[in-house]
């Protein structure tokens, strides 16, 4: 990620988020004003003292626990019920079996800096073509991996052996595994997948199913996850307020001016 070089200080309730010439990136900018919200309402609350300053200063660590405190006090999270843990095993049975895994291979088509997305989509996509064509031969693959990937397993004819959900890129296992009937699926995959990594042609040679868990084996799993996923939109939702009812410039961060509620 790219720094840029702040020239005029963004400000959140008149405070600087960086001085003249100091080189952040939009993540780091954000993350300071955050933080600098986060003081300002337990300054406002009377849990810390106000800085008397107009620059932004990192939290000191008692300031870091004090607003820790706060937090739990201030953000209510509720706790998932079993009815609508059990909606979310049936939504997401696929992700709850054990054992599965693919035997595949494939062509990476890498995203990186200055390369024409679009320019490449439609170089991986006649490819995808190509080896989806009624004449394709049995060497094609192997072929098309030695001559256009980007992954080191080109030299082996895109030959990534048995992989099961948690070795693959999070976006690969959705298409994989997870999504609709995907965990029945083999051979030639109809479409070019996307990743973190940039697109991909796959072909799923050989499949192991696994087994399924029941809901009773998966139930303090599920409710965990909805917890910390309940948590972090309250957390979202309450940083929106403060948003919402400051003074910021130069920097856009998401906000709310009314109280929201969670769904």
């Amino acid at each position: 990620m790219s720094a840029i070089l702040i020239v005029s200080s963004p400000k959140v309730n008149g405070i600087s988020l960086a001085q003249d010439g100091e080189k952040l990136s939009d993540d780091d900018l954000r993350e300071r004003a955050y933080a600098e919200l986060l003081r300002q309402e337990a300054a406002r609350l009377k849990l810390v003292s106000p800085r008397q300053t107009s620059c932004w200063l990192p939290l000191t660590e008692e300031e870091q626990a004090i607003i820790e405190n706060m937090l739990e006090k201030q953000v209510l999270t509720p706790e998932p019920e079993l009815n609508e843990c059990s909606r979310y095993y049936e939504a997401n049975k696929a992700k709850y079996v054990v054992g599965q895994a693919i035997n595949l291979r494939h062509i990476l088509f890498a995203v990186t800096e200055g390369v024409p997305v679009q320019a490449l989509a439609g170089h991986a996509e006649t490819a995808l073509l190509e080896l989806m064509h009624k004449n394709a031969g049995a060497g094609l693959f192997d072929q098309k991996a030695k001559e256009l990937s980007n992954c080191p397993s080109g030299r082996e004819g895109g030959q990534l052996g048995w992989l099961e959900p948690h070795e693959c890129a999070p976006e690969l296992a959705r298409a994989l595994f997870f999504d609709g009937e995907a965990q029945l699926g083999q051979g030639l995959h109809p479409r070019l997948i996307h990743s973190r990594h940039g697109l991909h042609i796959i072909e799923v040679l050989e499949r192991r199913t696994g087994t399924q868990l029941s809901f009773d084996e998966v139930k303090d799993k599920i409710e965990m996850h909805l917890s910390m996923q309940s948590r972090a939109t309250a957390l979202r939702q309450f940083m929106m307020i403060l948003v919402g009812g400051s003074e910021i410039e130069g920097i856009e961060l998401e906000s709310a001016d009314t109280p929201l509620v969670q769904n």
